[in-house]
């Protein structure tokens, strides 16, 4: 009995990989914070990092969870000093539980390092001149257009002394606040 239990995690864990890693690179799925992937995010702005708060809550952790607690327990039932269930469930669930943690600062690892290079490349443009694609309004916001490193991003904008500026016009990015690029006319 214990043994289709483990089976059946190890099978359910597996199964839930792959058909998320199926379904996911077809449909595109969420990012994690429940906003579709599929849609791309306007450029210029800085995704929320990841921490350790979502731990339990991302469906890979889970996934992989589930997958070697299953693995631990197969192969522990199997030998001899850990076959008993009070033996193997504990020693499935620490392993579980380590696998899961490794693969969470993997994937954590993994985010942090493409969030300090999109933070370090918005940085970088102070100073840059940008087009205007949505005109600003006085005292509101609208869309800029620059190019870095030969990519076209675009980015919410504010003129830097409150005026109006049309759309097509030329302006130089003079700081960024977050994900709000301020900018100066230059016509």
């Amino acid at each position: 009995m214990d043994n289709l239990i483990y089976a059946i995690c190890l099978a359910v864990g597996l199964l839930f990989t792959i058909v998320s890693a199926v379904l996911g690179h077809f449909f595109g799925g969420t990012d994690g914070h429940g906003r579709n992937r599929h849609r791309r995010p306007r450029r210029g702005r800085i995704r929320p990092h990841r921490d350790a708060g979502d731990f339990v809550l991302q469906p890979t952790v889970l996934a992989s969870f589930v997958t070697a607690f299953g693995a631990f327990g197969l192969i522990l039932t199997r030998i001899p000093a850990t076959s008993s269930v009070w033996a193997s469930a504990p020693l499935s669930a620490i392993g579980g539980g380590i696998i899961a943690w490794l693969v969470f600062m993997l994937f954590n690892a993994m985010f942090s390092r493409t969030q300090s290079s999109s933070e370090s490349r918005i940085a970088s443009v102070v100073g840059q001149t940008a087009s205007v694609i949505t005109p600003i309004p006085v005292g509101g916001v609208g869309e800029i257009a620059y190019v870095q490193g030969g990519t076209r991003y675009t980015a919410p904008a504010r003129e830097e002394n409150e005026k109006a500026v049309g759309n097509g016009r030329t302006v130089k990015i003079c700081r960024v606040a977050g994900s709000q690029f301020y900018v100066q006319s230059l016509d």
